[in-house]
């Protein structure tokens, strides 16, 4: 048997609003120690082929603007993928489940896929193994599994799981059904009654399996993923579906497109599985899951950054650049970022994303990129700006280069102050050190590398009548991108 991990790497995250970006979304960030929540969902899978056999290196679906970060990261941590299927928008769940099932089928190979969000949190991994080996065995004889989280309080932010009738000795259960968010009353009786779990967007499956049963009840979004994966661009290390195709494919989940709809086959066979899941989980979909999994002192808080506080209770403080104070406080939630402080109180945590809704009803950058915005060749900073100028810190890594560009309404001058800088501008090249500056005119062609060992940082002071990220005209560029900065949120 063969698993074939698929981590699905497409959400937003808008409810961890300011630290959760559209172009840096919550699972590209790091909440507990160093890794990232999908580091940590790649190295999940270290150890799983004890158990199950040969495990294949994971599939990712991912949004094509965050496709540098996530080849970054799993480099980072001594992973590589099987492929990085690059969705020109979201279109749920089951669009972007289809197409890395279409992948695997390739040579002949009929994996069991196992799929994952990359945004969740599992404590104990040698537990999710088992529960992993026990989905895969009845994935591999033709069921479509689910895991179902052990509820451990009447959550009315989770769908549930309604278990049927059990299968063999194992505690895995027929799925009798998907039921919706419930309310307060609703979700305790649940809990008490033992038979219910929560839903946890996690599911097992051969790849046969799934496209054979979405032919039978979505047709049209299997015709549309595969046509976005015949007319694919190979990209790099990614695979670029075709846009158009994409975008007309029916945008549904997993759970409506398919798993509801099943029951048990003509010879009885199950076909719709739930496996119970007991094993630290959370989704950290809100703050308030970001308090209920952080290391909390003695009064309940939980601190992270330059934080002081004086008589508060069971809140969350979050610092990333500048000292956050509470005085009295309790069940709140303070997150700070360079250019946005976000607080709330903890029970209405999920309603973040309001925020965020603001923020794109006025079509604010805060929703989409943070002050510090990452490249595949480094990375930038606003410091300043006014009118007719601004001013950034540019990071540009070992042996990386920003592309060869040009500008129609700004003029930059750079200025090194650490490492050393090559330079094209029009037909000359030339290095600078620290210390050291140069002046691009408006309309001139130009480059900026670093040759050395160290990363290069610089101050770059633009000035001009117009200075929009979507001035910029790329002639030749090492990551494929293309055209002008719209391709990219912010240039460069």
């Amino acid at each position: 048997m063969k698993i074939q991990p698929v981590i699905l790497s497409g959400g937003a995250g808008t409810r961890l609003w300011p630290l959760s970006r559209e172009q840096y979304p919550k699972q590209l960030l790091a909440f507990q120690g160093k890794s990232t929540l999908l580091q940590q969902t790649v190295q999940r899978l270290d150890g799983l082929s004890t158990l199950v056999g040969q495990v294949a290196e994971p599939m990712i679906v991912c949004n094509e603007q965050h496709r540098f970060l996530v080849a970054e990261q799993l480099r980072a941590i001594g992973h590589e993928s099987a492929a990085i299927l690059l969705e020109p928008e979201g279109r749920n769940t089951a669009p972007a489940l289809t197409v890395a099932a279409l992948a695997s089928l390739g040579k002949g190979n009929d994996p069991v896929l196992l799929v994952m969000p990359a945004d969740h949190v599992i404590a104990d991994s040698g537990a999710y193994h088992a529960v992993v080996k026990t989905a895969a065995e009845l994935a591999n004889d033709g069921a479509l599994v689910t895991f179902g989280i052990v509820p451990a309080t009447p959550e009315t932010g989770f769908g549930y799981i309604r278990k049927g009738s059990p299968i063999n000795a194992t505690r895995s259960c027929r799925l009798d059904a998907f039921v919706e968010k419930p309310d307060a009353d609703t979700a305790r009786a649940y809990v008490e009654s033992g038979e219910y779990l929560w839903n946890s967007g996690m599911f097992v499956m051969r790849a046969s399996v799934w496209i054979e049963q979405l032919t039978q009840f979505q047709p049209q979004m299997v015709d549309a993923c595969r046509q976005a994966l015949e007319l694919a661009d190979e990209d790099l290390d990614f695979c670029r579906l075709d846009a158009d195709a994409f975008r007309a494919c029916p945008s549904d989940s997993i759970d409506y497109a398919v798993m509801e709809r099943l029951g048990a086959s003509a010879d009885g066979e199950t076909l719709a599985v739930v496996v119970p899941l007991d094993v630290g989980w959370s989704d950290l979909g809100a703050w308030s899951a970001i308090w209920e999994v952080g290391e909390s002192c003695a009064d309940g808080n939980v601190n992270k950054g330059d934080v002081l506080s004086h008589n508060c209770s069971n809140s969350l403080f979050h610092s990333e650049h500048r000292l956050v104070a509470g005085v009295g406080l309790k069940d709140i939630l303070v997150v700070e970022t360079a250019d946005a402080v976000m607080v709330a109180h903890k029970d209405h945590a999920q309603d973040v994303k309001k925020i965020v809704e603001q923020l794109r009803a006025g079509g604010r950058s805060e929703r989409l990129v943070h002050r510090q915005v990452y490249r595949p060749w480094g990375s930038y900073e606003g410091i300043d700006a006014g009118e007719r100028f601004q001013v950034k810190r540019i990071v540009v890594n070992s042996g990386a280069a920003l592309s060869l560009q040009m500008h129609h309404h700004r003029a930059e001058h750079w200025i090194v102050v650490r490492g050393t800088a090559k330079v094209t501008c029009g037909d000359n090249e030339f290095l600078l050190s620290e210390n050291q500056s140069t002046y691009i005119p408006i309309g001139e062609k130009h480059r900026l590398e670093n040759p050395g060992t160290m990363p290069l940082e610089i101050i770059e002071v633009q000035s001009g009548s117009y200075l929009g990220e979507d001035d910029i005209v790329r002639f030749e560029d090492r990551y494929g991108r293309k055209g002008n900065g719209r391709d990219e949120v912010a240039g460069q």
